[in-house]
Protein backbone atom coordinates (compact mmCIF):
# COMPACT_ATOMS: atom_id res chain seq x y z
CA UNK A 1 0.00 0.00 0.00
CA UNK A 2 1.42 3.39 -1.13
CA UNK A 3 2.15 6.01 1.41
CA UNK A 4 0.10 9.29 1.17
CA UNK A 5 2.14 12.51 1.41
CA UNK A 6 0.97 15.49 3.45
CA UNK A 7 0.78 19.07 1.97
CA UNK A 8 3.89 19.93 3.80
CA UNK A 9 5.77 17.13 2.09
CA UNK A 10 4.56 18.08 -1.53
CA UNK A 11 7.18 19.44 -3.92
CA UNK A 12 7.45 23.28 -4.46
CA UNK A 13 7.34 22.89 -8.23
CA UNK A 14 3.97 21.22 -8.07
CA UNK A 15 2.58 24.04 -5.98
CA UNK A 16 3.81 26.66 -8.46
CA UNK A 17 2.17 24.87 -11.43
CA UNK A 18 -1.14 24.65 -9.61
CA UNK A 19 -0.99 28.42 -8.76
CA UNK A 20 -0.36 29.36 -12.36
CA UNK A 21 -3.31 27.25 -13.51
CA UNK A 22 -5.60 29.00 -11.04
CA UNK A 23 -4.36 32.46 -12.23
CA UNK A 24 -4.90 31.66 -15.91
CA UNK A 25 -8.39 30.39 -15.20
CA UNK A 26 -9.23 33.60 -13.34
CA UNK A 27 -7.99 35.77 -16.21
CA UNK A 28 -10.05 33.77 -18.70
CA UNK A 29 -13.16 34.17 -16.60
CA UNK A 30 -12.59 37.96 -16.33
CA UNK A 31 -12.07 38.29 -20.10
CA UNK A 32 -15.23 36.38 -20.84
CA UNK A 33 -17.15 38.53 -18.40
CA UNK A 34 -15.76 41.71 -20.05
CA UNK A 35 -16.73 40.53 -23.49
CA UNK A 36 -20.23 39.82 -22.33
CA UNK A 37 -20.48 43.29 -20.80
CA UNK A 38 -19.20 44.96 -24.04
CA UNK A 39 -21.76 43.10 -26.11
CA UNK A 40 -24.47 44.32 -23.79
CA UNK A 41 -23.26 47.99 -24.04
CA UNK A 42 -23.04 47.84 -27.84
CA UNK A 43 -26.49 46.35 -28.01
CA UNK A 44 -27.74 49.19 -25.80
CA UNK A 45 -26.07 51.88 -28.06
CA UNK A 46 -27.52 50.29 -31.19
CA UNK A 47 -30.91 50.22 -29.54
CA UNK A 48 -30.57 53.91 -28.61
CA UNK A 49 -29.40 54.87 -32.12
CA UNK A 50 -32.27 53.08 -33.68
CA UNK A 51 -34.79 54.93 -31.52
CA UNK A 52 -36.50 57.66 -33.63
CA UNK A 53 -36.33 61.30 -32.49
CA UNK A 54 -39.70 62.98 -32.11
CA UNK A 55 -39.74 66.30 -34.02
CA UNK A 56 -42.25 68.88 -35.17
CA UNK A 57 -42.20 69.63 -38.88
CA UNK A 58 -43.27 72.41 -41.19
CA UNK A 59 -43.48 72.54 -44.95
CA UNK A 60 -41.51 75.09 -46.98
CA UNK A 61 -44.06 77.60 -48.28
CA UNK A 62 -43.80 79.31 -51.69
CA UNK A 63 -44.78 82.98 -51.68
CA UNK A 64 -44.51 85.67 -54.34
CA UNK A 65 -41.94 88.28 -53.37
CA UNK A 66 -40.63 91.37 -55.18
CA UNK A 67 -37.86 90.68 -57.65
CA UNK A 68 -34.53 92.02 -56.54
CA UNK A 69 -30.81 91.47 -56.49
CA UNK A 70 -28.37 91.84 -53.63
CA UNK A 71 -25.12 93.80 -53.56
CA UNK A 72 -22.80 95.22 -50.94
CA UNK A 73 -21.51 98.75 -50.75
CA UNK A 74 -20.31 101.64 -48.65
CA UNK A 75 -22.10 104.79 -47.58
CA UNK A 76 -20.54 108.10 -48.57
CA UNK A 77 -21.49 111.61 -47.54
CA UNK A 78 -23.87 113.61 -49.71
CA UNK A 79 -21.21 116.35 -49.77
CA UNK A 80 -17.69 116.32 -48.36
CA UNK A 81 -15.31 119.27 -48.43
CA UNK A 82 -11.69 119.67 -47.37
CA UNK A 83 -11.61 123.35 -46.47
CA UNK A 84 -8.40 125.21 -47.29
CA UNK A 85 -7.59 128.87 -46.53
CA UNK A 86 -7.83 131.46 -49.30
CA UNK A 87 -4.94 133.41 -47.75
CA UNK A 88 -1.88 132.29 -45.84
CA UNK A 89 -1.46 133.29 -42.22
CA UNK A 90 -1.17 132.32 -38.59
CA UNK A 91 -4.12 130.57 -36.95
CA UNK A 92 -5.61 132.67 -34.15
CA UNK A 93 -8.51 130.42 -33.10
CA UNK A 94 -10.40 127.28 -34.12
CA UNK A 95 -13.81 127.53 -32.45
CA UNK A 96 -15.08 124.09 -33.61
CA UNK A 97 -14.04 120.56 -32.68
CA UNK A 98 -14.26 117.23 -34.47
CA UNK A 99 -17.83 115.94 -34.38
CA UNK A 100 -19.37 119.40 -34.02
CA UNK A 101 -22.37 120.30 -36.12
CA UNK A 102 -21.96 123.59 -37.99
CA UNK A 103 -24.29 125.76 -40.02
CA UNK A 104 -23.50 127.38 -43.34
CA UNK A 105 -21.49 130.56 -42.72
CA UNK A 106 -20.43 129.59 -39.20
CA UNK A 107 -16.83 130.48 -38.33
CA UNK A 108 -14.58 127.43 -38.13
CA UNK A 109 -11.16 129.16 -38.12
CA UNK A 110 -9.75 132.66 -37.60
CA UNK A 111 -6.41 133.78 -39.09
CA UNK A 112 -4.36 136.79 -38.00
CA UNK A 113 -5.94 139.71 -39.87
CA UNK A 114 -3.73 142.66 -38.91
CA UNK A 115 -1.91 142.78 -42.26
CA UNK A 116 -5.22 142.56 -44.09
CA UNK A 117 -6.63 145.44 -42.05
CA UNK A 118 -3.59 147.63 -42.85
CA UNK A 119 -3.94 146.89 -46.56
CA UNK A 120 -7.62 147.80 -46.35
CA UNK A 121 -6.83 151.13 -44.68
CA UNK A 122 -4.24 151.88 -47.36
CA UNK A 123 -6.73 151.09 -50.13
CA UNK A 124 -9.33 153.36 -48.57
CA UNK A 125 -6.83 156.23 -48.43
CA UNK A 126 -5.94 155.70 -52.08
CA UNK A 127 -9.62 155.72 -52.94
CA UNK A 128 -10.11 159.10 -51.29
CA UNK A 129 -7.05 160.50 -53.10
CA UNK A 130 -8.19 159.22 -56.49
CA UNK A 131 -11.71 160.53 -55.94
CA UNK A 132 -10.33 163.98 -55.18
CA UNK A 133 -8.17 163.82 -58.32
CA UNK A 134 -11.18 163.05 -60.50
CA UNK A 135 -13.16 165.93 -59.00
CA UNK A 136 -10.26 168.31 -59.57
CA UNK A 137 -9.93 167.26 -63.21
CA UNK A 138 -13.65 167.65 -63.73
CA UNK A 139 -13.76 171.06 -62.16
CA UNK A 140 -10.83 172.14 -64.36
CA UNK A 141 -12.94 171.69 -67.47
CA UNK A 142 -16.25 172.57 -65.87
CA UNK A 143 -17.54 169.02 -65.92
CA UNK A 144 -21.01 168.85 -64.45
CA UNK A 145 -22.58 165.50 -65.24
CA UNK A 146 -23.53 163.36 -68.17
CA UNK A 147 -21.61 163.11 -71.44
CA UNK A 148 -18.74 165.51 -72.13
CA UNK A 149 -19.52 168.56 -74.33
CA UNK A 150 -16.53 170.77 -75.06
CA UNK A 151 -18.75 173.79 -75.88
CA UNK A 152 -19.88 173.84 -72.24
CA UNK A 153 -16.35 174.40 -70.94
CA UNK A 154 -16.15 178.11 -69.92
CA UNK A 155 -13.02 178.87 -71.93
CA UNK A 156 -14.43 177.12 -74.99
CA UNK A 157 -17.79 178.83 -74.60
CA UNK A 158 -16.11 182.27 -74.46
CA UNK A 159 -13.99 181.49 -77.52
CA UNK A 160 -17.09 180.26 -79.33
CA UNK A 161 -18.98 183.48 -78.52
CA UNK A 162 -16.05 185.60 -79.73
CA UNK A 163 -15.89 183.60 -82.95
CA UNK A 164 -19.60 183.87 -83.56
CA UNK A 165 -19.42 187.67 -83.01
CA UNK A 166 -16.45 188.01 -85.37
CA UNK A 167 -18.20 185.91 -87.98
CA UNK A 168 -21.26 188.14 -87.74
CA UNK A 169 -19.09 191.25 -88.15
CA UNK A 170 -17.41 189.69 -91.16
CA UNK A 171 -20.77 188.88 -92.70
CA UNK A 172 -21.97 192.44 -92.12
CA UNK A 173 -18.78 193.84 -93.61
CA UNK A 174 -19.19 191.60 -96.65
CA UNK A 175 -22.73 192.90 -97.15
CA UNK A 176 -21.55 196.55 -96.91
CA UNK A 177 -18.76 195.87 -99.37
CA UNK A 178 -21.19 194.38 -101.86
CA UNK A 179 -23.56 197.32 -101.51
CA UNK A 180 -20.70 199.78 -102.11
CA UNK A 181 -19.67 197.77 -105.15
CA UNK A 182 -23.14 198.18 -106.63
CA UNK A 183 -23.16 201.94 -105.90
CA UNK A 184 -19.75 202.43 -107.50
CA UNK A 185 -21.15 200.83 -110.68
CA UNK A 186 -23.99 203.41 -110.80
CA UNK A 187 -21.72 206.27 -109.80
CA UNK A 188 -23.56 206.95 -106.58
CA UNK A 189 -20.45 206.61 -104.38
CA UNK A 190 -16.82 207.26 -104.87
CA UNK A 191 -14.23 204.64 -105.58
CA UNK A 192 -12.47 205.38 -102.30
CA UNK A 193 -15.62 204.69 -100.25
CA UNK A 194 -15.90 201.30 -101.93
CA UNK A 195 -12.27 200.46 -101.23
CA UNK A 196 -12.74 201.49 -97.60
CA UNK A 197 -15.72 199.11 -97.29
CA UNK A 198 -13.74 196.33 -98.99
CA UNK A 199 -10.88 196.79 -96.52
CA UNK A 200 -13.34 196.62 -93.58
CA UNK A 201 -14.66 193.32 -94.99
CA UNK A 202 -11.23 191.79 -95.23
CA UNK A 203 -10.37 192.93 -91.72
CA UNK A 204 -13.59 191.46 -90.31
CA UNK A 205 -13.02 188.17 -92.10
CA UNK A 206 -9.46 187.97 -90.76
CA UNK A 207 -10.73 188.59 -87.23
CA UNK A 208 -13.38 185.92 -87.71
CA UNK A 209 -10.74 183.40 -88.84
CA UNK A 210 -8.55 184.25 -85.84
CA UNK A 211 -11.54 183.84 -83.48
CA UNK A 212 -12.33 180.50 -85.09
CA UNK A 213 -8.77 179.28 -84.54
CA UNK A 214 -8.93 180.39 -80.91
CA UNK A 215 -12.23 178.52 -80.46
CA UNK A 216 -10.85 175.34 -82.02
CA UNK A 217 -7.71 175.55 -79.86
CA UNK A 218 -9.84 175.98 -76.73
CA UNK A 219 -12.05 173.05 -77.73
CA UNK A 220 -9.01 170.83 -78.36
CA UNK A 221 -7.57 171.79 -74.98
CA UNK A 222 -10.89 170.95 -73.33
CA UNK A 223 -10.98 167.59 -75.04
CA UNK A 224 -7.46 166.84 -73.83
CA UNK A 225 -8.54 167.83 -70.35
CA UNK A 226 -11.53 165.49 -70.67
CA UNK A 227 -9.11 162.66 -71.49
CA UNK A 228 -7.33 163.48 -68.25
CA UNK A 229 -10.67 163.14 -66.48
CA UNK A 230 -11.20 159.74 -68.12
CA UNK A 231 -7.71 158.71 -67.06
CA UNK A 232 -8.42 159.83 -63.51
CA UNK A 233 -11.70 157.95 -63.54
CA UNK A 234 -9.98 154.78 -64.79
CA UNK A 235 -7.42 155.17 -62.04
CA UNK A 236 -10.29 155.57 -59.59
CA UNK A 237 -11.87 152.34 -60.80
CA UNK A 238 -8.54 150.58 -60.32
CA UNK A 239 -8.33 151.87 -56.77
CA UNK A 240 -11.88 150.68 -56.15
CA UNK A 241 -10.86 147.22 -57.34
CA UNK A 242 -7.86 147.30 -54.99
CA UNK A 243 -10.20 148.28 -52.17
CA UNK A 244 -12.49 145.37 -53.00
CA UNK A 245 -9.50 143.03 -53.00
CA UNK A 246 -8.38 144.40 -49.64
CA UNK A 247 -11.88 143.89 -48.22
CA UNK A 248 -11.93 140.34 -49.57
CA UNK A 249 -8.46 139.70 -48.14
CA UNK A 250 -9.71 140.73 -44.72
CA UNK A 251 -12.85 138.61 -45.08
CA UNK A 252 -10.75 135.61 -46.18
CA UNK A 253 -8.92 135.58 -42.85
CA UNK A 254 -12.20 134.34 -41.36
CA UNK A 255 -12.90 130.82 -42.67
CA UNK A 256 -16.55 129.78 -42.64
CA UNK A 257 -18.49 126.57 -43.24
CA UNK A 258 -19.61 126.31 -46.89
CA UNK A 259 -22.76 124.32 -45.96
CA UNK A 260 -24.55 122.72 -43.02
CA UNK A 261 -22.75 119.60 -41.83
CA UNK A 262 -20.45 117.94 -39.34
CA UNK A 263 -16.74 118.44 -38.76
CA UNK A 264 -14.89 115.16 -39.28
CA UNK A 265 -11.32 116.49 -39.16
CA UNK A 266 -9.59 119.63 -37.91
CA UNK A 267 -5.84 119.16 -38.28
CA UNK A 268 -4.75 122.70 -37.30
CA UNK A 269 -4.54 124.51 -33.98
CA UNK A 270 -4.02 128.07 -32.77
CA UNK A 271 -0.50 129.34 -33.38
CA UNK A 272 0.19 127.30 -36.51
CA UNK A 273 1.05 128.98 -39.79
CA UNK A 274 -1.03 127.70 -42.68
CA UNK A 275 -0.40 128.04 -46.40
CA UNK A 276 -2.91 127.89 -49.23
CA UNK A 277 -2.29 124.14 -49.56
CA UNK A 278 -3.02 123.31 -45.93
CA UNK A 279 -6.31 121.72 -44.87
CA UNK A 280 -8.13 123.61 -42.15
CA UNK A 281 -11.00 121.17 -41.61
CA UNK A 282 -13.17 118.56 -43.31
CA UNK A 283 -16.94 119.01 -43.28
CA UNK A 284 -19.51 116.47 -44.45
CA UNK A 285 -23.22 116.77 -45.10
CA UNK A 286 -25.08 113.67 -43.93
CA UNK A 287 -28.73 114.76 -43.92
CA UNK A 288 -28.87 112.26 -46.76
CA UNK A 289 -26.22 109.71 -47.70
CA UNK A 290 -25.30 107.89 -50.89
CA UNK A 291 -24.77 104.13 -50.92
CA UNK A 292 -22.35 103.16 -53.66
CA UNK A 293 -22.93 99.58 -54.81
CA UNK A 294 -20.39 97.79 -56.99
CA UNK A 295 -22.65 95.96 -59.41
CA UNK A 296 -21.60 93.33 -61.98
CA UNK A 297 -22.04 94.41 -65.59
CA UNK A 298 -24.54 91.55 -66.16
CA UNK A 299 -27.06 93.54 -64.11
CA UNK A 300 -26.62 96.78 -66.04
CA UNK A 301 -30.02 96.39 -67.69
CA UNK A 302 -31.92 95.52 -64.51
CA UNK A 303 -31.71 98.61 -62.30
CA UNK A 304 -33.38 101.91 -63.15
CA UNK A 305 -33.44 105.34 -61.58
CA UNK A 306 -36.02 105.49 -58.81
CA UNK A 307 -35.95 101.77 -57.95
CA UNK A 308 -36.40 101.09 -54.23
CA UNK A 309 -33.32 99.93 -52.31
CA UNK A 310 -33.34 98.39 -48.83
CA UNK A 311 -30.11 98.25 -46.83
CA UNK A 312 -29.08 96.41 -43.68
CA UNK A 313 -26.07 97.12 -41.50
CA UNK A 314 -24.34 95.07 -38.81
CA UNK A 315 -24.41 98.19 -36.64
CA UNK A 316 -28.23 98.10 -36.52
CA UNK A 317 -29.42 94.46 -36.35
CA UNK A 318 -33.04 94.09 -37.33
CA UNK A 319 -33.32 97.60 -38.76
CA UNK A 320 -33.92 98.19 -42.45
CA UNK A 321 -33.12 101.46 -44.26
CA UNK A 322 -35.02 102.37 -47.42
CA UNK A 323 -33.65 104.50 -50.25
CA UNK A 324 -33.90 105.00 -54.01
CA UNK A 325 -31.54 104.51 -56.94
CA UNK A 326 -30.31 108.03 -57.68
CA UNK A 327 -27.49 107.50 -60.17
CA UNK A 328 -26.14 104.77 -62.45
CA UNK A 329 -22.59 105.12 -63.67
CA UNK A 330 -22.58 104.59 -67.41
CA UNK A 331 -18.96 103.44 -67.39
CA UNK A 332 -17.92 99.87 -66.51
CA UNK A 333 -14.52 99.27 -64.93
CA UNK A 334 -12.57 97.24 -67.54
CA UNK A 335 -10.58 95.44 -64.83
CA UNK A 336 -13.27 94.37 -62.38
CA UNK A 337 -16.18 94.42 -64.88
CA UNK A 338 -18.41 96.27 -62.40
CA UNK A 339 -20.15 99.63 -62.44
CA UNK A 340 -21.23 101.90 -59.59
CA UNK A 341 -24.92 102.00 -58.78
CA UNK A 342 -25.70 104.81 -56.35
CA UNK A 343 -28.72 104.95 -54.02
CA UNK A 344 -29.69 107.92 -51.87
CA UNK A 345 -30.96 107.45 -48.30
CA UNK A 346 -32.55 110.09 -46.10
CA UNK A 347 -30.75 110.25 -42.76
CA UNK A 348 -32.74 112.53 -40.44
CA UNK A 349 -31.48 110.88 -37.23
CA UNK A 350 -27.87 110.65 -38.51
CA UNK A 351 -27.86 106.93 -37.75
CA UNK A 352 -26.00 106.30 -40.99
CA UNK A 353 -22.37 107.36 -41.09
CA UNK A 354 -20.05 107.79 -44.07
CA UNK A 355 -17.89 104.71 -44.49
CA UNK A 356 -20.44 102.24 -43.07
CA UNK A 357 -20.69 98.92 -44.91
CA UNK A 358 -24.14 97.69 -45.94
CA UNK A 359 -25.85 94.83 -47.70
CA UNK A 360 -28.53 96.16 -50.02
CA UNK A 361 -31.40 94.71 -52.05
CA UNK A 362 -32.35 96.55 -55.22
CA UNK A 363 -36.06 96.04 -55.82
CA UNK A 364 -37.01 95.36 -59.45
CA UNK A 365 -40.40 95.60 -61.17
CA UNK A 366 -42.56 92.47 -60.98
CA UNK A 367 -42.18 89.53 -58.59
CA UNK A 368 -40.67 86.05 -58.20
CA UNK A 369 -41.48 82.97 -56.12
CA UNK A 370 -39.71 82.80 -52.77
CA UNK A 371 -39.43 79.83 -50.40
CA UNK A 372 -40.15 80.51 -46.70
CA UNK A 373 -39.77 78.34 -43.57
CA UNK A 374 -40.17 79.08 -39.85
CA UNK A 375 -37.25 80.83 -38.20
CA UNK A 376 -36.97 78.10 -35.54
CA UNK A 377 -36.04 75.62 -38.26
CA UNK A 378 -32.74 77.44 -38.85
CA UNK A 379 -29.69 76.13 -36.97
CA UNK A 380 -26.61 78.36 -36.87
CA UNK A 381 -23.38 76.34 -36.98
CA UNK A 382 -20.64 78.55 -35.52
CA UNK A 383 -17.95 76.06 -36.46
CA UNK A 384 -18.59 76.37 -40.19
CA UNK A 385 -20.25 79.80 -39.98
CA UNK A 386 -23.24 78.50 -41.90
CA UNK A 387 -27.00 78.19 -41.58
CA UNK A 388 -28.34 74.64 -41.53
CA UNK A 389 -31.74 72.95 -41.76
CA UNK A 390 -32.80 69.32 -41.15
CA UNK A 391 -35.07 68.23 -44.00
CA UNK A 392 -37.27 65.19 -43.25
CA UNK A 393 -37.23 62.58 -46.00
CA UNK A 394 -38.52 58.99 -45.71
CA UNK A 395 -38.50 59.10 -41.92
CA UNK A 396 -34.92 60.34 -41.68
CA UNK A 397 -33.31 63.73 -41.06
CA UNK A 398 -31.12 65.09 -43.85
CA UNK A 399 -28.77 67.96 -43.10
CA UNK A 400 -28.99 70.88 -45.57
CA UNK A 401 -26.82 74.00 -45.67
CA UNK A 402 -29.03 76.92 -46.70
CA UNK A 403 -28.65 80.55 -47.70
CA UNK A 404 -31.20 82.82 -46.04
CA UNK A 405 -32.73 86.11 -47.15
CA UNK A 406 -35.19 88.59 -45.70
CA UNK A 407 -37.66 87.85 -42.90
CA UNK A 408 -41.44 88.08 -43.08
CA UNK A 409 -42.85 87.85 -39.57
CA UNK A 410 -41.99 84.42 -38.13
CA UNK A 411 -40.85 83.16 -41.52
CA UNK A 412 -37.49 83.54 -43.22
CA UNK A 413 -36.80 83.30 -46.92
CA UNK A 414 -34.54 80.49 -48.14
CA UNK A 415 -32.49 81.46 -51.16
CA UNK A 416 -30.94 78.02 -51.71
CA UNK A 417 -30.92 74.53 -50.15
CA UNK A 418 -34.67 73.95 -49.71
CA UNK A 419 -37.42 73.53 -52.30
CA UNK A 420 -41.10 74.33 -52.02
CA UNK A 421 -43.00 71.62 -50.12
CA UNK A 422 -39.95 70.17 -48.32
CA UNK A 423 -40.58 69.25 -44.68
CA UNK A 424 -38.15 70.70 -42.15
CA UNK A 425 -37.69 69.99 -38.44
CA UNK A 426 -38.60 72.90 -36.17
CA UNK A 427 -37.45 71.48 -32.79
CA UNK A 428 -35.08 68.99 -31.15
CA UNK A 429 -32.37 69.76 -33.70
CA UNK A 430 -29.65 69.13 -31.08
CA UNK A 431 -30.62 65.43 -31.10
CA UNK A 432 -30.51 65.16 -34.88
CA UNK A 433 -27.74 64.23 -37.25
CA UNK A 434 -27.62 63.46 -40.93
CA UNK A 435 -29.50 60.18 -41.39
CA UNK A 436 -31.09 60.12 -37.92
CA UNK A 437 -34.50 58.39 -37.82
CA UNK A 438 -37.32 60.70 -36.84
CA UNK A 439 -40.98 60.58 -36.09
CA UNK A 440 -43.20 63.59 -36.64
CA UNK A 441 -45.38 64.77 -33.80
Amino acid sequence: MAETKSPATRSPALQIRRGLRRTVCALILLTLAGCASGRKAGDAAEAAAAKPVAVSTSAAIPQEVPADFQETGTFVADESSDIAPLVAGRVVSTPVDVGARVSQGQVICELDHRDAELKLQQARAQLEESTAGVRQAQSRIGWVSGAFNADKVPEVAAALANYQSAAAQAKLAAADSQRYANLVATGDVSRSAFEKALTAQETAEAQANAAKQQYEAAANAARQSSEAVSTSQASLEGVKAQLAQAEKGLADTTIRAPFDGYITARPVAAGEYVALTNKIATIVRIGSLKLQLQTPEQRASLAHLGDAVTARLDAYPGREFVGRVSAINQSVDPNSRVFILEARFDNPDTALKPGMFATAHVRLPGGVEGIFIPKQAIVRDKTTDSNQVFAIQNGKARLRVVSIGESAGDLVRILSGIAAGDLVATNNQVELFDGAPVVSK
